[in-house]
């Protein structure tokens, strides 16, 4: 295991992607975003992603020196497009275009579209906590070239992971975060589990014929992942697929041969922000989702259990301890920047 900082990561993300071709605001968003994302231990969307991006770069999936911009608007929506840059770039630019617009008239949704992979979406409902907004935030249409999910009821694939993100800040203290797939597990635990010679939960994936299975080798062979919740899981799914690919008809703009590639060429992202004083002061607000906050982590845990926690917890006392005690990186992954490192002449500490 080798034991890094947060500044020592952003530097090598910025210079690699700096290396790879991608220009300066760009490479420091993105390596703010993977730097936070493993900070707060959410390591499925960190630093492991910078070899897929340099290799995006280099097959063209995407433009490392676009920018978003606004292709529609009024007082309180806006459509914008991405032009292929860096998802977590659009997606950043339209939290903050809701945000201003939500200043100013209460709530804003903004949609975009033209996406690369846009990375943890809670991070953009605490950007939005951090400015005193609540946000619910849908991310699909990553299931139209290449589906991972089968619907209730079906044997075939046809959806994806489609995730859900909401964020309400909480006083002086940390955001409730709640951030999850709509399936029940991702399509990387199933790989995990595979490496590990594991089952997976029951429930949790069909074989290629619509049976259920444990087994990851049944998904990798056809198989599927299932909505969590049964029904109630699939039509949130469904929901999710609705309001982030269909409301801003996402499809009309994935014309450009290989931008975004198979799974990102039809995503779009949804987001909906408003005041948290909407309709009562600021202090009151907080107060009282301190008492709720209070009144929950109080109820004594069920056998099996060493406490009740809330959305968020776990990673804002995450990001303390890696902040402490510096960011752990197994050994093969720090092998595999070492040679991305190299082959794009970028010095690592």
């Amino acid at each position: 295991m080798v034991i890094k900082t947060a500044a020592e990561l952003n530097k090598l993300i910025r210079e690699a992607l700096l290396a790879a071709g991608a220009d300066e605001r760009n490479a420091n968003r993105v390596a703010e975003a993977l730097v936070s994302s493993t900070l707060r231990g959410v390591d499925t969307h960190g630093i492991l992603h910078l070899p897929s991006y340099v290799e995006k770069i280099q097959n063209g999936e995407i433009v490392p020196t676009a920018w978003p911009e606004i292709r529609q608007e009024d007082a309180t929506s806006a459509l914008v497009a991405g032009n292929w840059t860096f998802g977590h770039v659009t997606a950043k630019y339209a939290i903050e275009v809701a945000i201003e617009k939500a200043a100013s008239h209460n709530l804003a949704v903004v949609s975009a579209v033209q996406l690369n992979h846009i990375g943890r979406l809670g991070e953009y409902a605490e950007i939005a906590a951090a400015n005193e907004m609540l946000a619910v935030i849908w991310a699909g249409g990553y299931g139209v070239e290449e589906p991972v999910a089968v619907p209730y009821g079906g044997r075939e694939r046809v959806l994806s992971t489609n995730p859900i993100s909401m964020g309400f800040p909480v006083g002086d203290g940390p955001p409730i975060v709640i951030d999850y797939a709509t399936t029940v597990i991702a399509g990387s635990k199933v790989l995990t589990a595979r490496d590990k010679n594991e089952q997976l939960p029951p429930g949790s994936i069909v074989d290629k014929n619509g049976n259920p299975s444990t087994d990851p080798v049944d998904y990798l062979e056809g198989g599927s992942l299932l909505p969590f919740g049964g029904h109630k899981g699939y039509a949130l799914m469904l929901a999710v697929e609705f309001l982030a690919r269909i409301l801003p008809a996402a499809d009309a703009f994935a014309t450009e041969e290989k931008r975004g590639g198979p799974t990102f060429r039809h995503s779009g992202v949804t987001m909906m922000v408003l005041k948290a004083d909407l309709f009562q002061s600021l202090t009151d607000y907080s107060a009282r989702m301190e008492d709720l906050g209070n009144q929950v982590r109080s109820v004594p845990p069920a056998p099996g259990f060493d406490e009740v926690i809330l959305p968020g917890d776990l990673e804002a006392r995450a990001e303390e301890a890696r902040k402490r005690d510096g960011i752990p990186i197994a050994d093969a992954l720090w092998e595999r920047l070492e040679t991305l490192a190299e082959s794009l002449g970028v010095d690592i500490d």
